[in-house]
């Protein structure tokens, strides 16, 4: 690949060519997490949110979300996207709902931006969900956890 850039001759933005490189596996996965008080925290749990399971719905919209991403992030390649899984789980300690999204391809191009997408997207349909009862919700920690394949190697990111 003698030009990786993502400006043109002009300096203006351009999508990368990746056609060239070889479909190799690609993993992602990304956390999010969303903070809410404790009533808010037992409502969840229980299924008190008035517009339904917020995990199930936050889950599928998670899903939604990845599989979307070209269309919301302006340079972001099409891929053929293998799987998307979602974590949601209550951390009590923290008060929080807990945020894990893996996505897989075997592709040119990595899938990061999907993985990060999926959290968000599910980070974002919690708050709505909740925002009724609550309006103080924090989401936060949007972060890569870990991601294989690709010319720039592994990464795994070191949590407390």
């Amino acid at each position: 690949m003698e030009d990786f850039s993502h400006f043109n001759g002009q300096g203006r933005a351009k999508m990368v060519d990746v056609g060239r490189k070889a479909p190799s596996r690609r993993t992602a996965m990304a956390g999010a997490r969303v903070f809410v008080n404790r009533e808010t925290l037992a409502l969840i749990r229980s299924g008190g949110i008035t517009k339904g399971d917020v995990l199930a719905v936050a889950q599928v919209a998670g899903i939604m979300g990845a599989k979307r991403t070209p269309e919301l992030i302006p340079m972001c390649h099409p891929v053929p996207v293998d799987g998307i899984d979602l974590s949601l789980t209550l951390d009590e300690a923290r008060c929080c709902v807990e945020i894990i999204a893996a996505v897989t391809c075997d592709g040119r191009t990595g899938v990061e931006m999907e993985a990060l997408t999926a959290a968000s997207t599910a980070a974002l349909t919690v708050y709505d969900m909740c925002k009724a009862i609550q309006r103080d919700i924090v989401i936060s920690d949007i972060r890569l956890l870990e991601k294989t394949g690709g010319i720039h190697g592994d990464f795994q990111r070191e949590e407390d």
